[in-house]
């Protein structure tokens, strides 16, 4: 009884020091319980959400959308042509700025998405090539599944040039 009498005596004032009046002192060995040292008071980011937004410009010309099945939900196919060759990391972003992983429609039930990319680089040979709307087609697709459709009644796509509406 002895042998366990000591440490629990050693952690105990060990955990004393972290509370109450000596919570600022140098015993404190990572200022628990301190007042001095509080975290943010909001987990907005700085800036505000608007600011977070995807900064990447719109593709131009939207060509279809379109529903493809799956076990758990839909893909939403969205085909695009670019005004030149050389197109990268293009993608469908909300256009109302939310978290990661959670996509939510507005409150009208219309969920609107923006079609974006990456233009290549002005200087590059890529950036002097008119695209082929045969050959050169931007296939994108975003997977949603059966809960996330049963708040969508619509999905508006935005492009550069044109808006394409798909319904549920």
């Amino acid at each position: 009884m002895t042998k366990l009498t000591a440490p629990l005596l050693i952690a105990t004032l060990a955990l004393a020091g972290c509370g109450g009046r000596f919570s600022d002192s140098g015993w404190n060995p990572l200022s628990w319980g301190s007042g001095g040292s509080q975290g943010p008071s909001t987990l907005e980011p700085e800036g505000g959400y608007a600011s977070t937004g995807d900064q990447r410009p719109s593709v131009a010309q939207i060509t279809g959308a379109r529903w493809e099945p799956l076990n758990e939900g839909r893909l939403l196919v969205v085909t695009a042509v670019a005004p030149t060759k050389g197109y990268s990391a293009v993608d469908l972003v909300t256009m109302r700025p939310q978290p990661p992983g959670r996509i939510s429609p507005d409150a009208d039930g219309v969920l609107r998405l923006r079609l974006v990319g990456l233009p290549p680089r002005p200087d590059s040979q890529q950036a002097r090539l008119p695209s082929n709307p045969v050959t050169d087609t931007i296939t994108v697709s975003m997977s949603l599944s059966h809960i996330q459709l049963a708040r969508l009644s619509s999905i508006e796509i935005t492009g550069a040039g044109n808006v394409v509406t798909i319904r549920r």
